[in-house]
């Protein structure tokens, strides 16, 4: 029989504030981040909402007390930062003979400090050579893994919207099969030019606040940030007393291949991934009370994961996309989601899909419309990408936390 696994630590910072809590109370207060950028310098600044952290490149640097430059960017800046809460909440002061590895997730890498300087690295003019291998996702990695003398297993994972999702899941293989006792999962992104002029050029941008599984929703709102969960064997984190959070019960991931940038519009990826994610778990349908939906407020997705639900539960439980507070924050999104779906846990609430007017007609579902307190044994979690890249993560209550 394969050992529970469970998480025993969390650490985040998003558009709503740095740290765990200031992520709930703008959770459980309705309170979105979204709105005109500050730092980040384009021609689209005011021309969209978007999820952006209030705290600038230099003064991360400068919280972390490290060298301004050593080719530190504001991914690998983020995700420092979180993780150190993470750490901290999961009692991890020193790793001692532990086997701890670490999966992170990215998708833009240092793209947002590469963009800045490309064409003077183009001309060689100035010195921003410590710049440029950050445009590898794996530099973002390396860095979180030195910082924190990580070393015995560091890898990257990089499969768009779904990539922090899928850092989960291999996280917690390699702890359930034993090649590691501690799985540091999540990922971190920044927000670059090089995102939002590929987004717009999809014309997947809303210019409003988005409306994820609205009749008249028009896209999404790009966020940035870092997410990280610490997951362990049950057993020892018992041994080290400390109490663990939630239980990882069910995972999967599932590629559909429909189409480059598209899901399936009857939800079969979807659908799929989430059926296969029951089975892990040994969960019936009805027995998931929450899903935090990929819920990216796109004419596709929300079609296509609503036909997936409607075909999936008899009864669909209490949704929302989360998407609408943070913005979406690509490869960081699933652990972001992860962990508000283990404080839908914690705290037996389920959080409230802002924006929705209208009920769309093909599927007539209507989201979580209000934050409440309800009972909460098992959470869905869901992450879609580009190229069909579908993951769906299941958490449970642990009884007497």
């Amino acid at each position: 029989m394969k050992p529970s696994i469970v998480v025993s630590g969390m650490g985040m910072y998003t558009a709503l504030g740095k740290g765990l809590q200031a992520n709930y109370n703008a959770l459980s207060h309705q309170e979105h981040a979204l709105g005109p950028l500050d730092f980040l310098k384009t021609t689209h600044a005011a021309s969209f909402p978007f999820g952006e952290i209030k705290q600038s490149t230099q003064s991360l640097l400068q919280s972390l007390q490290l060298p301004i430059h050593k080719g530190y960017t504001r991914t690998s800046l983020l995700g420092i930062t979180a993780l150190q809460e993470a750490l901290l909440h999961a009692g991890l002061h020193s790793f001692n003979q532990l086997k701890v590895g670490i999966v992170n997730a990215t998708t833009v890498g240092g793209m947002c400090e590469v963009e800045k300087y490309y064409f003077d690295l183009l001309d060689h003019v100035g010195d921003y050579t410590e710049f440029s291998d950050t445009i590898d996702c794996a530099d973002c990695t390396h860095r979180l893994a030195d910082f924190f003398h990580i070393k015995h297993f560091v890898t990257t994972i990089s499969t768009a919207c779904s990539s922090s999702a899928n850092a989960i899941m291999l996280g917690t293989r390699l702890v359930s099969q034993g090649h590691l006792d501690i799985a540091i999962c999540g990922g971190t992104d920044a927000l670059t030019r090089f995102t939002i002029n590929g987004f717009n050029a999809l014309k997947n941008i809303d210019k409003a606040l988005c409306k994820p599984f609205d009749a008249e929703r028009n896209g999404l709102n790009l966020g940035e940030g870092a997410a990280y969960v610490i997951i362990e064997r049950a057993d020892d984190c018992a041994k080290r007393n400390h109490i663990p959070l939630a239980s990882i019960s069910g995972y999967c991931n599932f590629n559909e291949s429909f189409h480059a940038t598209a899901p399936n519009p009857e939800g079969e990826g979807a659908y799929q991934v989430m059926k296969r994610a029951l089975a892990k778990a040994n969960l019936q349908p009805h027995e998931i009370q929450y899903i935090n939906a990929h819920g990216t407020a796109t004419l596709t997705n929300d079609e296509s994961e609503s036909n997936a639900m409607k075909r999936l539960f008899q009864q669909v439980p209490a949704f929302s996309s989360t998407k609408c507070y943070t913005g979406h924050t690509l490869a960081a999104a699933g652990a972001v989601e992860a962990i508000f779906s283990v404080m839908a846990l914690k705290e037996q609430c389920v959080f409230a899909n802002l924006n929705f007017q209208h009920a769309m007609p093909e599927a007539q579902l209507i989201p979580q419309l209000h934050f409440e307190h309800q009972s909460i044994q098992h959470v869905m979690s869901n992450s879609f990408a580009f190229g069909g890249n579908n993951a769906s993560l299941i958490f449970s209550k642990i009884e007497n936390t």
